[in-house]
């Protein structure tokens, strides 16, 4: 399996709530540059799980707009920025062997993003992620590896 965590794009400070933060201009530009980067690692996404925060819900949306529409979109509590990284790990991996996904992706924040790579590959601390930022990790059974950290500034680099 294949497993795309993604951090939502830039936000504003601007709401009466953390989970009601919206998604900058920058950072709807960046997330769109990830969706394009995205669709040269995967044609079809299996299975999609999303923050209910508003600024991974509006992240999706953009990153919607370059990919065919998954099999599976699970909006999960778990995946919020408090919550617990084994627990989130779980969740996922067991939603991804309920739908028989080979291609998932996790839009969802910091630090728990960071953790759950740490979760998921022995030995290798939380990285940071950038906004709108892509972890890949390559999952096989028991086994999972580090494939490549990708972020905006990059792939627009590369153009």
């Amino acid at each position: 399996m294949q497993l795309f965590l993604m951090r939502h794009g830039e936000a504003g400070f601007d709401a009466p709530s953390d989970r009601e933060r919206k998604l900058t201009e920058t950072g709807r530009i960046h997330s769109g540059y990830m969706a394009n980067w995205l669709t040269k690692s995967v044609s079809q996404l299996d299975l999609v799980i999303v923050s209910p925060y508003l600024r991974a819900q509006q992240t999706w949306q953009e990153v919607s707009r370059y990919l065919p529409e998954p099999r599976k979109l699970v909006v999960l509590d778990d995946v919020t920025p408090s919550g617990d990284p084994k627990r989130a790990v779980d969740v996922v991996l067991a939603y991804a062997e309920q739908f028989k996904a080979d291609n998932v992706l996790v839009i969802a924040h910091m630090p728990i993003l960071g953790f759950m790579v740490s979760e998921l590959v022995a030995g290798i601390e939380p990285p940071l992620f950038a906004t709108s930022a892509v972890a890949q990790i390559d999952k096989h059974m028991h086994q999972s590896s580090f494939v490549a950290m990708t972020a905006a500034h990059q792939v627009m680099a590369a153009r």
